[in-house]
């Protein structure tokens, strides 16, 4: 797999070295520069292209939001890592891949890392991702191949970006559909939304809490707002 290379915004420079640092023990990715505002930010979107962009987002004149959106048609992934946990709804509304919240650990990092590059290599391999559904599966079609999928198969399902990643116990696939979308085509009581980036086939689940979903080796975690929908299995 080639390098991914990425940026890095944000207003702190002990912030952004520390992202930096993170990062080089990354040998995926490859670093093409560090800025300390987001108009500086902007102009080396435009003109580096990166493929990925740690964006921080209470910057002066420009906040990180505002900066996607000027950029969003040059940005394939963005990272938000900021200290307002609050802002988390609208990063994922510009179709963030992942909010990470100062302070944060290595580990962290490295799942952000896990998540960017498992979208990358799957979207880099597959030259269509166009899906139908029916009344018991749905047809994903990748390129000149057509793939069917038993719905009871599906264990869970990932919104990344435009995109939803459909989790089975043999295969991964990429569709082209919104989370909301693909949730919307089974039955009320088959796919349990537990999370702005996750839902569930209820018969996949083996253990569950107010925190987190288990489905055999999967675990899943259970957003604030969605604690309810969960409260519901009980």
């Amino acid at each position: 797999m080639a390098t991914i290379d990425y940026i890095i915004v944000d207003d702190d420079l002990l912030n952004a070295i520390t992202v930096q640092q993170y990062a080089q023990t990354q040998a995926v990715l490859n670093h093409r520069g560090t800025y300390t505002n987001a108009t500086e930010g902007l102009i080396a979107i435009e003109t580096i292209q990166p493929t990925l962009v740690f964006l921080d987002i209470e910057m002066p004149n420009i906040t990180g939001l505002e900066l996607l959106r000027k950029a969003k048609a040059s940005v394939e992934i963005a990272v938000f890592i900021t200290s307002h946990p609050e802002f988390a709804i609208e990063g994922f509304e510009l179709s963030a891949i992942d909010f990470i919240v100062k302070p944060f650990t290595e580990q962290r990092f490295q799942q952000c890392i896990k998540r960017v590059v498992e979208y990358w290599d799957m979207k880099q391999k597959a030259a269509l991702f166009e899906i139908a559904f029916e009344a018991s599966t749905i047809t994903i079609k990748d390129g000149h191949n057509r793939i069917n999928i038993k719905k009871n198969d599906i264990i869970y399902v990932e919104a990344m970006q435009d995109y939803t990643k459909v989790v089975t116990a043999e295969k991964n696939y990429l569709t082209l559909s919104t989370l909301t979308h693909f949730i919307d085509q089974f039955n009320n009581n088959e796919m349990l939304r537990i999370h702005r980036s996750y839902a569930v086939a209820t018969k996949k689940i083996t253990q569950f809490n107010n925190s987190e979903i288990i489905c055999g080796n999967h675990v899943l975690p259970v957003g604030k707002t969605y604690k309810n929908n969960v409260a519901q299995l009980k």
